[in-house]
């Protein structure tokens, strides 16, 4: 029998400052990581791969991003209720500098957000269909996030934080939400695909 989950009932700043300074050593390992958050580690892992895409760059960040966000996507979308990951990915170490880096820039984000979090709908948010819409969404927007398209990595990368923080503070209202902007960011970027397309060619010209 698993111990109780201690970090239940960190908010998303707190779970955030909390992965950079707990343990010892310069480095915390992704396994850590997943059996330290294991009740949230979706939302956990989520803002993990979503990193890069905070890096201030106009392109590139995303390609690394993307991918682990639609992988990450499809293990929802299949039922697993722990992702997985292989065991090179397992043994990555974070920087815990780069954690508490990341967690200073985000705050101004994070905590407005927090004060209008709750858990709500909790039922739905256990339910397996919505497991599995989440990892339809995560799926098309992660390839989204991965299209070397300039000055996006951030307005994807905030609506994806959505997505984490609606998983890890167990907010069924803020995940319908999100659902709703993911859904329309699907839908505009296919109604713009040909914009997209052109402007793709354009810059490999």
């Amino acid at each position: 029998m698993n111990p109780p989950d201690e970090t239940v009932q960190l908010s998303t700043s707190d779970l955030l400052k909390s992965l950079a300074t707990h343990g010892t050593g310069d480095t915390i390992a992704m396994v850590s990581v997943l059996n330290r958050f294991r009740s949230r580690a979706h939302g956990v892992l989520l803002m993990l791969v979503l990193l890069p895409a905070f890096i201030p760059l106009p392109t590139g960040a995303g390609v690394i991003s993307g991918p682990l966000v639609s992988i990450l996507g499809l293990q929802m979308l299949l039922g697993r209720r722990m992702p997985w990951l292989p065991r090179r990915a397992l043994r990555y170490r974070f920087k815990r500098s780069t954690l508490e880096r990341f967690a200073k820039r985000l705050d101004r984000l994070l905590r407005p957000l927090e004060r209008a979090c709750k858990p709500r709908l909790v039922p739905f948010m256990r339910h397996r269909l919505t497991l599995a819409v989440t990892g339809i969404l995560l799926i098309a927007l992660g390839i989204l996030l991965a299209l070397p398209i300039p000055l996006t990595n951030y307005p994807f990368g905030i609506l994806l934080m959505l997505y984490a923080i609606a998983i890890i503070e167990r907010d069924g209202g803020l995940q319908l939400f999100a659902w709703t902007l993911g859904t329309g960011a699907i839908i505009a970027s296919v109604a713009l695909s040909n914009e997209v397309i052109a402007l793709l060619q354009g810059t490999t010209a």
